[in-house]
């Protein structure tokens, strides 16, 4: 699926206000430490991610020094303001970290 196949797909599933409210509620929920309510939000977030990866196929080939940022970027376009979040600065290290430890095997 392409990337805008993807953004139009989630965009159609998630109304722009469930969007927005998502990711203002994420951010509450990191600024006061809330680990249960932050909890069941990031779960639907790794879930979404996770159909994003599966439908751009994606994967780290050897030998790649760079993240395919993709997925990242159509989460930033889906969902306003998600690259403020711990969450999704998380998911850039651990992208990188993936990277690194590909590059060094």
């Amino acid at each position: 699926m392409k990337k805008e196949e993807i953004i139009d797909f989630l965009k159609n599933q998630y109304p722009r206000d469930v969007r927005k409210q998502l990711v203002k509620s994420i951010l509450n929920s990191e600024k006061i430490d809330d680990k249960n309510g932050l909890k069941q939000q990031l779960l639907v977030l790794n879930q979404i991610l996770s159909y994003i990866l599966k439908e751009c196929n994606w994967d780290i080939p050897k030998g790649s020094t760079e993240i395919n940022k993709l997925p990242l970027e159509i989460m930033v376009e889906v969902f306003p303001k998600i690259n403020t979040t711990k969450w999704f600065e998380e998911q850039v290290l651990s992208t990188k970290q993936n990277i690194q430890t590909v590059i060094n095997k």
